[in-house]
């Protein structure tokens, strides 16, 4: 473990934070499990001859893919779960407690629901949202609710104005108290360093590099393009789609 030189975090507890979040990472995948929703050997075929690569890399790209879909999840537990760490009333409650937010501080009256970018959630899941932060505001008079976004438009901290659609009508709604904010504003409001976001970002590579160097069994394990036949790696590839078709028997 490094110095991190954060400043709002101490070097034990992000050092233990990203550990956390890489042992929830999906960090294996075998050939059975790459074939679980039967993969497309044409497209895999088309996609090694037009972008040049060897059927190696085709593959290995189409398996960081699949993995990648249950890795989105565990980001969002890095960016809620620092704020853990904070203090000063910070909490981050357990799914479904505390009215359902993310991350709350009832001392300062400040309610939040995070998402990792901002184009992430549909209309009809961005409305429940809004409504659940007009409920909190109708029901504590000092509360301010946030939309927080890793990755937003821009650098933000601005009133959320939202269109919603009821029974067949657009209404737009906006309320000094309901607001839409980046992560990095997000971060001066909690640690009170305006660049305590950037300084993370500057830092974690570094960390990371820390924590697998610690435990080797962290990095992935891929052993699909192992186990596939190299004595006939074509017909073993497409097998595993068209196997009971006509005439793959001889392929």
């Amino acid at each position: 473990m490094g110095n991190y030189n954060l400043g709002f975090i101490s070097n034990e507890d992000i050092y233990n934070h990203v550990r956390a979040t890489v042992l929830q990472y999906r960090r294996s995948i075998n050939l059975k499990e790459f074939n679980q929703n039967i993969i497309d050997p044409i497209k895999l075929t088309f996609d090694a001859k037009i972008y040049g690569q060897t059927m190696r890399q085709t593959i290995e790209s189409e398996c960081i893919r699949q993995i990648d879909k249950t890795n989105n999840n565990r980001i969002g537990y890095f960016h809620q779960n620092i704020f853990r760490f904070a203090g000063n009333g910070w909490l981050v409650p357990e799914n479904g407690e505390q009215g359902g937010f993310d991350v709350l501080n009832d001392d300062l009256h400040i309610y939040v629901e995070m998402k990792n970018k901002h184009n992430t959630m549909n209309a009809a899941s961005a409305s429940d949202t809004y409504v659940k932060m007009q409920s909190k505001i109708l029901h504590d008079d000092k509360a301010t609710c946030m939309l927080v976004e890793t990755i937003a438009k821009k650098s933000q901290n601005e009133i959320w104005e939202i269109t919603i659609n009821e029974n067949g009508r657009k209404q737009k709604y906006s309320h000094q108290r309901i607001r839409r904010v980046s992560m990095d504003k997000f971060y001066n409001i909690v640690f009170d360093d305006k660049d305590a976001f950037c300084k993370l970002c500057k830092a974690l590579p570094i960390v990371l590099d820390d924590v697998i160097a610690e435990d080797d069994s962290i990095r992935l394990h891929n052993s699909v393009y192992e186990e596939l036949d190299k004595t006939d790696f074509y017909k073993s590839l497409y097998l595993l789609a068209f196997k009971t078709y006509e005439g793959f028997e001889n392929f």
